[in-house]
Order: C-alpha cells, then structure tokens, then sequence
C-alpha cells in the first residue's frame, strides 16, 4: 500500500512551490524599469509558450506522462485532475501578468502584483503551517500574513506623489485583495482573481478620489 505523504513532506512541497512562485516578483520589479511595450513583448510570448506545454500537458497522453514524472510533485490536487483539466498556477502568473500589463496603468499593475506574489506566499506558509482558527474558506493566521504583508508592499511600492491618499487607496486595495483570496475556489484561480481585483479597486479609487491625477506617470519610468 502507499503510504500517504506526511505533513512534513507535504509542506516541503509548499516551500518549494512558493519558492518558485517567489520568483515571479521579478514580474512587477522588472516592470518599473521598463516600457509597457517591452514587457507586453517578454511576457506575451513567455505566456504563450508556458501555456501551449501546459494545454500539451493536459490533452497529450505522453506529454503529461512526462510533466507528471519530473514536476508532479509541484501540482496542486486540482491540477492533477485529467478530467476538469486545469492549467497550472505558473501558466495563470503568466497569463494574470499579461492583462494586468495590458489594461492598468504601471503604478497599479505593481502593487496588485507585487502583492499576488509576497502577500499569497505568505497566507500560503503560515495559513499551513500555524493555521488554527478557521476563516470562511481559508484560516485566520493565512489571512492575516496575507493582509499584514499586503500592506507593507503598499507602503514600499512606488506611488505618483507620494499623497497620503495614494496610501490609503492601495490599503482599501488590500482589504479587497485578502478577501478574494479568502473566498478562492476551484473555478477561478486566485492568480487571476488577486491582481485583477486589486487592480481594479485602485483604478476607481484613483478616478474618485484623487481624479486630477495623472495614474499613467510612471508609464515613462523606463
């Protein structure tokens, strides 16, 4: 009989995933040196491509094979499923990266994901690691790393003028951001769901509260 993983390994396997998913800050700091042309054309075609092999993953009996021998150990439950065929989490990074590039003004674009990538690596570690006290979907530990964090990468994160309101925007952008993460499920991954909420709260935010100013300055940064 095989034995079942234990705590222990299975969050070592956690590590390992949000050690890569860590990575991904490279995503929004790279961003802030860079025009939005020159990173729509990185990442448009890094989206393709990890998307292409994970679609091949899913509908190739000897690919999948393949993936499954040398990164099954990185999927999730629901990754595994052949029959719901879920893209994995990198491919929706990638694919979360692209529209947020596309359709949100620089300044934004790097908080909310600055945040999808520290805040939800860090709900991830302690919520399985300390979690006790259950909250709605996830635990009271996980959401409150995610939040905690989430407001210190407000506070780092590059503003406009640097407006005490420009704070108190990305702050209401983290609330909304810690409850969609909560309330993730199985049907929308929470890499999409994380930066485009946040992303979205900002902009209107932006436009009610602070409407003369300019959200696309930093859009030159590079």
């Amino acid at each position: 009989m095989t034995e079942l993983p234990s705590v222990e390994t299975s969050y070592t396997t956690e590590l390992i995933r949000k050690g890569i998913h860590m990575c991904s800050i490279a995503i929004p700091v790279i961003y802030y040196y860079i025009p939005k042309e020159t990173a729509l054309a990185i990442l448009i075609p890094l989206t393709l491509a990890f998307g292409l092999s994970d679609l091949a993953r899913l509908f190739v009996p000897s690919v999948r094979a393949m993936y499954h021998r040398f990164f099954g150990f990185l999927l999730r439950s629901r990754e595994h499923d052949v029959r719901n065929r879920r893209l994995n989490g990198a491919t929706y990074v990638l694919i979360s990266a692209t529209l947020c590039v596309w359709l949100f003004p620089k300044v934004i674009v790097i908080t909310a994901f600055a945040i999808l990538i520290i805040s939800d690596t860090f709900a991830a570690l302690i919520g399985r690691k300390f979690g006790r006290h259950p909250f709605l979907r996830k635990t009271m530990e996980g959401t409150s790393a995610f939040f905690v964090t989430a407001v210190l990468v407000v506070v780092v994160a590059p503003k406009i003028l640097y407006l005490p309101t420009e704070y108190l925007i990305g702050i209401a952008a983290a609330v909304v951001g810690t409850f969609v993460e909560v309330m993730s499920g199985e049907v929308i991954d929470d890499n999409l769901t994380i930066p485009i909420s946040i992303s979205l709260v900002m902009w209107a935010l932006y436009a009610l509260l602070l409407p003369s100013i300019n959200v696309f300055a930093l859009e030159g940064a590079g």
